[in-house]
């Protein structure tokens, strides 16, 4: 069986491309740390993920650097040669699905200024102290 489930911080912006056949692929990688004993260092593995279709589109939308996310799929090894000849080993998962676990935060926050109130406030409304201590 090869199944992985992982929950970790995005460590940049996913990255997408499209294949010949305008298959959309994102890649990010995630920090997860590791559990450790105390008194140790904490230790930390960055797999690399690579999502397909719809799921990479949408990856590349609504997820950033240091979002938390879930991810669910499978294990794929693989080498090349690098510049100097040396055979390097990849492992890398390429997820299934992707769970978005931090809500999106709002770009812009918005005050209402005194043109935005209403005429008819009633005056209990229009009394408060503004320098509440909490």
């Amino acid at each position: 069986m090869n199944r992985v489930e992982l929950i970790g911080r995005l460590t940049r912006d996913p990255e997408i491309r499209y294949t010949p056949a305008q298959l959309a692929v994102a890649t990010f990688s995630i920090a997860i740390d590791r559990p450790t004993r105390s008194g140790e260092d904490k230790k930390t593995d960055y797999p690399r993920i690579y999502v397909f279709g719809k799921s990479a589109e949408n990856c590349e939308k609504y997820l950033a650097k240091g979002r938390l996310v879930g991810v669910t799929g499978r294990i794929q090894t693989g080498s090349y040669q690098n510049r100097d000849g040396a055979t390097i080993y990849t492992t890398d998962v390429i997820a299934d699905r992707v769970e978005f676990l931090e809500r999106r935060e709002k770009k812009e926050h918005v005050e209402a200024g005194p043109e935005d109130i209403p005429a008819e406030m009633p005056d209990s409304f229009q009394a408060i102290d503004e320098d509440i201590p909490f």
